[in-house]
């Protein structure tokens, strides 16, 4: 969802204060010059998401300029023939720094800046990688476009469509220590969250997402890990936002899950937590049903009751680690679900942003699956931060 906010203040602050403008002297050399850039914190100039939003695919699988910040966030778990189980996350994060884009003097000089997040949980040998890089729009080094094809990229860390219209996708990143190389089938179309696609994160008017997903992309490729090389198959979860501002200034943090259900329902599930304890009743969730009909879930229709905490060696924060969830999905009975960690320590931790806790679970009781879990404000408050 919203982690990469934190981390683009930043890079903003790194980015913007110490930009170099870099451009050829025409003999072969090159000459750069350091230029100060004011901060837009306040997001003032940019649109805010106030009204449902016109949506139209695959166009809007690309980039939203007109706001500020914009993510594209991918999970899923997936399994090898044997039925070793790897869990993965590859965001790209997209920060406007001004309303208008400053005059292309340079093709280094953009007022975009991307950072991207990597992550792969080895569940059998109980490994977690996790890197992030960070790099400006400016000569081609990162963006996201919808045409010729979709494309979202940071260096050569990618999301790129094999079609037009986008119902085939690959992802490629290389940490290192671990990779994926996944093919993706988008079977149902995009669900929209909250009202149309405008998804509230406060009552206040503006303090809001637009805001699509793709529920279940099935998904086939290769996981590295170390010197292993697997081929899985499984179940990815895409989210799309674009915005200008988030959370109000009482908000603590927020517990999001993504939960692929083995009968072919989704569900998103998520809370905003308030300084007071309290939970902020704008934000709720969403079902997604076998044939791609989606219902909207207010906040009192699903309860959280925490079963288990995780301390963190990393960070000491105390994390929720295990939950009984209740969910209203209009039928005669409520669905009770348990949701567990599949490893306890899939926290993402020493970015100099935000740390926080991501990661693949399990799904239990009334319901059977997998899904993935966004745990944030155990270490630092988010108010303020966007």
């Amino acid at each position: 969802m919203w982690r990469w906010l934190g981390l683009a203040l930043v890079a903003i602050s790194i980015s913007v204060f110490g930009f170099s403008l870099i451009e050829s002297t025409g003999d072969g050399e090159v000459s750069a010059s350091a230029e100060m850039m004011p901060l837009n914190a306040d997001g003032s100039g940019f649109a805010r998401a106030v009204a449902p939003w016109d949506w139209q695919f695959p166009r809007d699988f690309g980039a939203h300029p007109e706001f500020q910040t914009e993510w594209w966030y991918y999970t899923g778990n997936l399994k090898t023939a044997d039925g070793r189980h790897f869990g993965y996350q590859f965001t790209i994060f997209r920060r406007a720094i001004f309303p208008e884009a400053p005059q292309p003097d340079s093709e280094w000089r953009s007022d975009q800046l991307y950072m991207a997040h990597f992550a792969v949980s080895d569940i059998a040998g109980e490994r977690y990688f996790h890197q992030q890089r960070f790099s400006r729009e400016g000569a081609g080094l990162a963006g996201a476009v919808a045409e010729p094809v979709y494309h979202v990229w940071l260096e050569d860390w990618q999301i790129k469509a094999s079609d037009a219209a986008a119902q085939l996708t690959t992802i490629q990143a290389d940490g290192g220590d671990f990779a994926v190389d996944l093919a993706m089938e988008q079977v149902k179309p995009p669900a929209l969250q909250g009202d149309n696609g405008l998804s509230p994160k406060s009552g206040e008017v503006g303090n809001a997402s637009y805001y699509y997903s793709l529920t279940r992309l099935i998904t086939r490729g290769t996981i590295r890990v170390g010197d292993e090389t697997f081929a899985v198959s499984g179940a990815t979860w895409k989210d799309h936002e674009f915005s200008t501002s988030a959370l109000a200034s009482n908000a603590q943090g927020w517990d999001w899950f993504g939960l692929q259900l083995d009968d072919n329902r989704e569900l998103m599930l998520g809370q905003i937590r308030l300084k007071d304890g309290g939970r902020e009743p704008a934000f709720g969730g969403l079902l997604i049903e076998a044939d791609g009909s989606a219902r909207y879930l207010s906040a009192e229709d699903f309860t959280f009751n925490v079963t288990a905490t995780w301390s963190s060696p990393h960070t000491g924060a105390v994390y929720p680690a295990g939950w009984v969830m209740t969910v209203d999905v209009g039928a005669a009975e409520p669905l009770d679900l348990i949701v567990t960690p599949l490893l306890a320590d899939q926290e993402l931790h020493g970015s100099g942003g935000i740390d926080y806790w991501e990661g693949a679970v399990a799904i239990s009781g009334d319901a059977t699956g997998y899904g993935y879990a966004e745990l944030t404000g155990y270490v630092q408050a988010m108010a303020g931060r966007f």
